[in-house]
């Protein structure tokens, strides 16, 4: 409804009374009244004085304060003019849980009913996050052990995760050729890709020789511009990496190392049948998963990825791209990754297997690369945390003939500009800046420039002062909370390596006694200041060290831990209610 105001103003000259005049607001340029206004409509009324007056009507939708002179009358609805909530600050939760750690008949997690049950419990917890890992293959030939940070390709997806059962459904395997489950709480990478990758080929050669709805699928897929310009390069590079025995590609032969026109074209002659087989195994994959991520968008759950920011030296991201990073005449990096000193390792972290980036000429090329990178992940993830946001700002750089990483230096990294770049082509996304360890002032001012929330880590709380920014009270609202990551031990675990005194410091702090420490760490969390906390599913449950996802600095035993086989989802009503009851309170519902 409109509320009808009276204005009486001088013209401004004797011949514009029938003119509506130009009248500004106090300390503003914008005019109050004018032809081109749409906070008022009004009506001109001229009296036998030289006086005009207005009758006004403001637009509810859109009038303010401002507009009403001071000690004047506000409209009577005044008092129902509450701020309006912005969607994009509702407060969540989340659970992190790599789809490889479900259960599942044959020994991994996968795409399949598991995975759709888990929505369902995620969502009768109140939860609106799911949080995953990397999903790109892990490497296998540099004793990787099922890491997810080490993947052969940066855009590839996991074939180890495509289900089995589904395929069945799709009519690409027959129920007889499943293979006997696994009962097995860790992940066993060699084994299960000896019993699944012979199957998954299986299908994907019916699906070649097939016709139909899934065939035509197949090749839209194959055509899409955004994904050909990724997978016919991964192709290739798998194709010729079965071929050979060499460790990395630069020992293969000159001419496909070098990427030879005339070799690239025998090896597609004489690996077609293998090309074809790979990129039908990647459709598969794609369609799984986007299965998984429709189902959870109609539960009203978002799908929050990760990506890590450097990319492996054996992989086709490196090989095609060679431009892009800082590699010799050869092809050999020049220097390599890591991190400092820092809490997980008094010498620091060398990440060998990953060279860095030629930024300089990455800019030139207005960061196409990243571009592309950055538009798969938008095609898998409904957002997604950058791993190591900081080396966007400053990043560490080891020699590559190093065996530590603490003689490398630190250099400055590509800011701003690379983001800008991003936004320009791809629009905005919604980042979340992995920004822990050595944190300088420039990281903090990146990732405030692009409005990406940064992290929080509960477990890292309890050490130092009172100014140690992972305790709730200096927590910000623009910000992701976690009790702990992929790369923290569990509560329990945590807790039980504390010291006396420690454990004292947490209690005081959490005003608890020594009850269920990891649900009063996950209330800690939920109750913080920051719009979304998130929690592992080893905390959900009360697991020990024996299920911690990662321990840094170490190569083996890690990335395998699963839900134990004793547990379902539909056991775990008890958990999903007191954790919807707890999400009521603190209003992230």
């Amino acid at each position: 409804m409109a509320i009808l105001g009276w204005f009486s103003v001088l013209p401004s000259s004797p011949n514009s009374s029938n003119q509506l005049p130009y009248l500004k607001l106090r300390n503003s340029s914008a005019p109050l009244l004018s032809s081109n206004n749409n906070l008022f409509s009004c009506t001109i009324f001229n009296s036998r004085s030289n006086r005009t007056v207005f009758a006004c009507r403001f637009k509810l939708d859109t009038v303010a304060p401002e507009f009403v002179g001071v000690g004047e009358n506000l409209p009577a609805n005044y008092g129902e003019w509450f701020p309006k909530a912005d969607p994009n600050d509702q407060r969540r939760a989340g659970i992190l849980l790599h789809p490889t750690s479900l259960p599942g008949p044959y020994g991994i997690g996968d795409l399949g009913e598991e995975a759709f049950r888990f929505l369902d419990w995620l969502h009768e917890s109140g939860c609106s996050v799911w949080q995953v890992l990397p999903l790109v293959p892990p490497g296998r030939k540099a004793n990787e052990d099922g890491s997810p940070y080490s993947g052969q390709d940066a855009n590839c997806g996991n074939t180890l995760i495509i289900s089995l059962d589904e395929l069945v459904k799709d009519g690409l395997l027959m129920k007889e050729e499943l293979p006997k489950t696994i009962d097995a709480d860790r992940v066993d990478f060699s084994v299960v890709a000896g019993i699944k990758d012979p199957l998954i080929a299986k299908a994907a050669e019916r699906l070649i020789s097939s016709e139909g709805e899934l065939k035509s699928q197949l090749q839209d897929f194959r055509q899409d511009p955004n994904i050909s310009g990724w997978l016919e390069d991964a192709a290739y590079f798998a194709a010729i990496d079965s071929s050979l025995s060499a460790l990395t590609w630069y020992d293969w032969p000159e001419p496909l190392k070098n990427r030879h026109l005339a070799a690239l074209e025998e090896i597609y002659q004489s690996k077609k049948e293998f090309i074809n087989i790979f990129i039908a195994q990647q459709f598969l994959f794609q369609r799984q998963w986007q299965k998984v991520r429709n189902y959870a968008r109609n539960k009203g759950i978002c799908i929050m990825g990760d990506m890590p920011i450097y990319v492996g030296y054996h992989s086709a991201d490196v090989w095609a791209n060679r431009k892009q990073f800082l590699l010799n005449r050869n092809g050999f990096p020049l220097l390599v990754s890591g991190v400092p000193p820092d809490a997980f390792s008094d010498t620091g972290q060398l990440w060998g297997r990953f060279p860095l980036y030629d930024w300089k000429a990455m800019e030139k090329d207005s960061f196409s690369w990243w571009v592309r990178r950055l538009r798969r992940a938008q095609n898998l993830y409904d957002e997604f945390r950058i791993d190591h946001f900081r080396g966007f700002a400053g990043y560490w750089a080891v020699p590559s003939e190093a065996k530590i990483a603490m003689v490398g230096s630190w250099k400055a990294g590509p800011g701003k500009s690379l983001f800008d770049s991003i936004f320009r082509a791809v629009g905005k996304i919604d980042i979340i800046a992995e920004d822990l360890g050595v944190i300088t002032e420039d990281v903090v001012q990146l990732r405030k420039s692009i409005g990406a929330p940064g992290m929080a880590v509960l477990q890292f709380g309890f050490g130092g002062n009172a100014d140690n920014p992972h305790l709730p009270h200096n927590h910000e609202r623009n910000q992701v909370v976690y009790t702990g990551t992929h790369d923290n031990d569990t509560v329990r675990g945590w807790w039980e390596g504390l010291k006396q005194d420690e454990k004292a410091h947490v209690l005081k702090y959490l005003s608890i006694n020594e009850e269920d420490i990891s649900w009063a760490l996950i209330k800690c969390a939920v109750s913080s200041v920051s719009r979304t906390a998130i929690v592992p599913m080893q905390d959900i449950l009360g697991l020990g060290s024996s299920a911690r996802m990662n321990i840094p600095a170490t190569q083996f035993g890690n990335w395998s831990w699963r839900i134990p086989c004793s547990m379902s989802f539909d056991n775990l009503e008890t958990e999903a209610k007191k954790m919807k009851d707890m999400l009521s309170v603190y209003g992230r519902l």
